[in-house]
Order: structure tokens, then sequence, then C-alpha cells
């Protein structure tokens, strides 16, 4: 079996896909913008072969690298990045070269926030009214109508990057005097970011499920540069389950790893946010390994070779928490009495790669607790200021 992997060396821990493929007897053909010789010692080892490019968004090279690798391999069996960044060059990709999946038509619609607003409403999921932002009158009359603020985001995007809010006509103006293309305005909504994440197998069958909960919404934690944590939650709400499973059918996903966005509002209702065709991101796959002590990235490998996997049985035993810390903030508690703090609850530290400083911060802590208590207890020494 040949699997073409996108970007396998981005973010770091993906080498675990690999990892987990080639343990499998699968040739991994990785295609990466870093050259080979940059490549942590333990991808090289994995990879069956490496195509080098400095733009993963050049069709032409794409296509040659992919050409390159039949000749070279034969029939190619899969495509994947599971890299929201390249879900449409992988999309493209299996249809010229005749690959199963989602294809280019799937997957702009399912990426773009307006065609998720379409769908959520057509299924009847509750979503923040939304429109395209093609020019500051529009804008203005959609807010008259929904009340500001207003959230602006670019319709196709990757987390909170150039998202911003407006709270006037006036707001709305000004973010109008420079060009704002391919944008959409959505009602901005106050609540708690929870998210459903997991694994459907190639029947739309949920493999595996999770829930995560955000203490502040990456968007602030982007502009405002919070402190933020991230936890696995044991037990997932009935209505969240209830809504992400009703979610999961209007997308229609086989064999696929989703990432689903919702607001839990002060009623204790939830409201969409957005869907993801692909893993969640920053370390929320190795927290599901150690809520449950199980290996997320063979089980994905197990589910791509073709092995059913829609028996896979698991339990989630603890709360784990990503809480992270800002370079340049005085903290109360230094990393070492943190240490000793935490004990055998601290899992890892390390430096965040520089991609994830403005949503995620410099460092993190990963820490895990059976009691929801303990956890905050946590995440408030680790956080405390002077």
């Amino acid at each position: 079996m040949n699997v073409v992997f996108i970007s396998p060396h981005f973010p770091p821990h993906f080498v675990h896909f690999v990892s987990a493929l080639r343990e499998r007897g699968i040739h991994v053909l990785g295609i990466g913008d870093a050259p080979y010789d940059t490549l942590q010692q333990e991808l090289r080892t994995v990879l069956t072969e490496y195509y080098f490019t400095p733009r993963l968004s050049d069709a032409e090279a794409m296509l040659r690298a992919v050409g390159y690798f039949t000749w070279r391999y034969g029939r190619i069996h899969r495509i994947d990045s599971l890299n929201e960044t390249w879900l449409e060059v992988e999309a493209y990709l299996r249809e010229d070269f005749h690959v199963p999946g989602l294809l280019p038509s799937e997957v702009r619609q399912l990426r773009s926030k307006l065609g998720m607003h379409d769908l959520f409403k057509a299924a009847g999921i509750p979503h923040p009214d939304a429109i395209a932002a093609q020019d500051a009158a529009t804008v203005k009359a959609f807010g008259q109508k929904v009340g500001y603020p207003l959230v602006l985001k670019p319709d196709v995007g990757v987390g909170a990057a150039d998202t911003f809010t407006v709270k006037s006509d006036a707001d709305v103006d000004a973010a109008f005097s420079k060009p704002l293309q391919g944008y959409a305005a959505q009602k901005f909504v106050k609540g708690t970011i929870v998210t459903y994440d997991g694994m459907v197998d190639g029947n739309g069958k949920i493999v595996c499920s999770f829930s995560h909960e955000y203490s502040t919404g990456i968007m602030e934690s982007v502009l405002e540069q919070r402190d933020i944590s991230i936890w696995s939650q044991r037990e997932l709400p009935p209505a969240l389950e209830e809504m992400g499973r009703k979610t999961l059918d209007a997308l229609g996903l086989r064999e696929r790893w989703f990432h689903l966005e919702f607001f839990r509002l002060e009623d204790g209702s939830y409201a969409a946010l957005e869907a993801n065709l692909r893993p969640p991101g920053a370390f929320l796959m190795d927290m599901m390994n150690y809520a449950c002590d199980i290996d997320v990235y063979r089980l994905w490998a197990r589910m791509i070779s073709g092995e059913t996997v829609s028996d896979f049985q698991y339990s989630r035993k603890y709360h784990v928490c990503h809480t992270s810390r800002r370079a340049g903030r005085t903290y109360k508690y230094p990393h070492a009495e943190v240490v000793s703090r935490l004990g055998g609850a601290l899992i890892d530290h390390r430096e965040l790669p520089g991609v994830f400083h403005s949503a995620l911060g410099t460092e993190m802590y990963l820490s895990r607790h059976q009691e929801l208590d303990a956890m905050r207890e946590a995440v408030q020494f680790i956080q405390a200021r002077p």
C-alpha cells in the first residue's frame, strides 16, 4: 500500500502518524517544503521516500511529485496531510490521480465559513447568522439587522488568523478603509468554546470521540494575548454529543478525523461554530492518548490500512490539560516550583513552535488529573501572576 503524506514534518508530532503507517508495512511517501537534511532523524527513518518542493501550494510541483511516486511505486492508495492548510491541495491531487477521499468541490464547501453556515442551517443545527462581507454598506446593514458586535473573518482560514470584531458602523468603515477580500461577517456569540473531536470509519460510524474545553476563545487569545488552557472532558455532555453526531451526519464524512467547534451558551444549550475536516490542532491528539491510555496515531493507521476499527474500545480516565505561559510575562511561580507542585501529574513541558505562539503561548505544561478541581488548581498555580 502506498500513502502520500503531505508535510509529514509539520506539525512535528505528525511523525507519529508516519511511524504508525510504516509499522503496518505501508510505503509512506512524503512531500514537504523542508529540505531532507533538516528533517528529524525519526522521520527520515520511517519515510520510504521524500520529495522536497519549496512551495506546497505550487500545483505543478505537487503533480510532478505524485507523478514521480506513481512511476516509482505504482498506484497511490491514499493522499493525506491531516493539515488544514493543505486540504485543498490533497483534494486536487486525489482528483488528478483517482485516489479515494474528499474531492475539491466537497472541501471547498466544507472549509468555507459561508458554506458551513448554509450546511448548518439546512440541517437545523443552531449557528450564528453570517453573510459575505462584500462591502461596508452590506456589513453595516447586517450589523443593524442582527446587532453588533460582529466578527469579521476570512471565509477560508486557519484558526483565528486575520479575525477581528467590529462594534459599530464606524468600526466597519474603518475596517473597509483597506481591501477585505474573501471575508465573511458573522454575528458575535458569547459562550464557552467546546469541541467534539474524533474519527469516523468508512461507513461514517464514530470510532472514537472526545471533547475539549477552552478557557478563552482562540480569537481572544490571539488579539489580547491571554494565557490559555485547554482540557479534555471525562464525560461528554449528552446535548453536545447529540449535536456532534447530528453535525457529522450533515457533513457525511467517511474515514476521516473531525474537529467540530461549538459554543456552550449561557443557558447551557449549544450552537455550532465551525467544522474542520482534520484532527484537532496543538497537542490535543496527545491529550486524547493520555486521557485514555491509547494511541490514536496507530488507530488511524489501522483504519487507513483497511482494518476494521468499529469495535475499538476505550474509556476516558483523566482530564488532560494544556496550560500555556507567554514569554516576557512574569509569573508568580518559577518552572522548578511548577514541576515540584505538579509532581506525577505533569506529563510534559516544552517550548512551542513559533507558529503557535500567538494563539497558544510560548511554552506548554501538559498535565492529567482524575478530578476537575485538581486540574483547575494546577492551571491557577501555573498561570498565577505576582
